[in-house]
């Protein structure tokens, strides 16, 4: 028997509830002449700390609520609050319904709110079906104040699912469940693939214990977030990283308003330093947003390392087998708006090619932004080396008295014309490039005490 995924959707595929919206579309299509008291505190309660009791008992009581009524009386209120609700949906919570579809798995769309106010959405959501909670109609078409089956909510979510996966021949064992709540503890548990998503306190403390994975629909699939608080760890690491906590060196940053606040980008620059890693966060940082890094995959096998790596957003590059599934993780990234970062050469060049005024890049920026048509945002880095050169260890942290100057430029987006990725390549480099102090476009010859900097160790080759 085959498995099926079912979804919850308040606090699982958008960030709050769904009440207000559905409330309000009512309200304002004159389907109810006067809110709940005491419902907006309520619902905001429900936005931050999830399921509730309260919540619970007032979902139960919206069928008295409904008494009476045509059973088509809500379609429009449905069809108008569907329409704003999908813009809430959380970007990577549409990818992964896209790729159990494409596993030939049934999505389900499973919730306590009642089927005749979310059926459109589910339906505009690309769901195959949807259990939630029925009332009961009368012989004349209208609601009699009661409901029909289980009321769709913690076991009785679980009795729904599993009368569902009978008729269709579902095997729940082979099925995946995604929710917040611990109040959907019966349904996560009788699945074999459960996952929090959200979570409130005390399911994190649960999914913890039994090693369920806890994710996050509005990141990267992999990237860590603080649980219970929903912070990324990468904006913890922000907090650390400002310039006044940072005295060992001085910044001088222009151009970051060309950074878009919102939606699909790629930043790309120079590579000159380990100490390129806090510049670029400082771009992000002043930018308002995180990013997601390709780095090579040497990075990430290194045990501890490329784990951090991976929880702070980083995608592993593996150039041997040509970077194909990286920009595969990365296109998906950019399609939920987020912003990558890649340093197209690739590495820290070495010896005299770290002194060439002609910068020389790597195609996958320029394929990328081909399959995605995200704006390429240049930014150039100078001085970075003096801080953390690749011959040292560790960055110089003591030259508190004569700190090195670190300038980071960021330029307006590339033009390309996505028919060469070669072609664009360049256009590409050039445009950091032209982002670079003019010393770094004049040809020069390095003493050999420059080129051992360029060196792990400090060791020319054959020494």
């Amino acid at each position: 028997m085959a498995g099926a995924a079912f979804f919850d959707l308040d606090r699982t595929l958008l960030q709050g509830g769904t009440g207000p919206l559905l409330s309000r579309a009512m309200y304002e299509l004159g389907v109810i002449s006067r809110r709940v008291p005491g419902e907006k505190a309520l619902f905001k309660v429900f936005d931050v700390l999830g399921e509730n009791l309260p919540s619970i008992f007032l979902a139960r009581q919206a069928a008295l609520v409904a008494k009476g009524r045509s059973m088509t009386t809500f379609d429009d209120a449905a069809a108008q609050a569907a329409l704003t609700i999908a813009e809430q949906i959380h970007p990577f919570a549409l990818t992964l319904i896209e790729q159990h579809k494409a596993a030939g798995r049934p999505v389900v769309l499973a919730t306590t709110t009642p089927e005749h106010l979310i059926a459109p959405l589910a339906r505009l959501l690309g769901f195959d079906h949807v259990i939630a909670t029925r009332y009961r109609i009368t012989e004349d078409g209208r609601f009699d104040g009661s409901i029909r089956g289980p009321f769709v909510w913690s076991a009785g979510k679980l009795a729904a699912v599993q009368h569902w996966a009978k008729r269709h021949g579902v095997s729940l064992a082979e099925s995946y469940a995604y929710s917040d709540s611990i109040y959907d503890l019966p349904l996560l548990a009788a699945v074999g693939n459960p996952a929090a998503v959200n979570p409130d306190p005390r399911l994190t403390m649960y999914a913890t214990l039994r090693q369920w994975p806890i994710v996050h629909f509005d990141v990267s699939p992999g990237v860590f977030k603080i649980p219970v608080v929903g912070v990324e760890l990468q904006s913890l690491a922000m907090m650390f990283l400002r310039p006044e906590l940072l005295p060992f060196v001085t910044f001088d940053v222009e151009g970051v308003e060309n950074v878009p606040r919102h939606g699909p980008v790629i930043l790309v620059g120079n590579h000159r330093s380990y100490f390129d890693l806090v510049a670029f966060t400082l771009i992000t940082r002043q930018a308002g947003r995180t990013a997601r890094m390709l780095g090579k995959k040497e990075v990430f096998d290194v045990p501890l390392l490329g784990t951090l790596a991976r929880a702070m957003g980083g995608i592993r590059v593996d150039r041997g087998a040509g970077g194909g599934e990286s920009l595969d993780v990365a296109g998906v990234a950019l399609d939920g708006g987020e912003m990558i970062v890649i340093f197209p050469q690739g590495t820290i060049p070495r010896g005299h090619a770290f002194f060439d005024p002609v910068l020389q890049g790597r195609t996958g920026a320029a394929r990328l932004a081909a399959l995605t048509r995200a704006p390429v945002i240049p930014f150039g880095l100078w001085g970075t080396e003096k801080v953390w050169p690749r011959s040292a260890s560790m960055p110089d942290v003591l030259a508190w008295q004569d700190p090195p100057t670190v300038r980071i430029r960021v330029g307006e987006p590339v033009d390309l014309n996505y028919r060469s990725a070669a072609a664009d390549t360049r256009r590409i480099m050039s445009a950091i490039r032209d982002l670079l102090p003019e010393q770094a476009r004049r040809r020069h010859t390095p003493t050999s005490a420059e080129l051992r900097a360029t060196y792990p160790g400090g060791r020319l080759p054959g020494e």
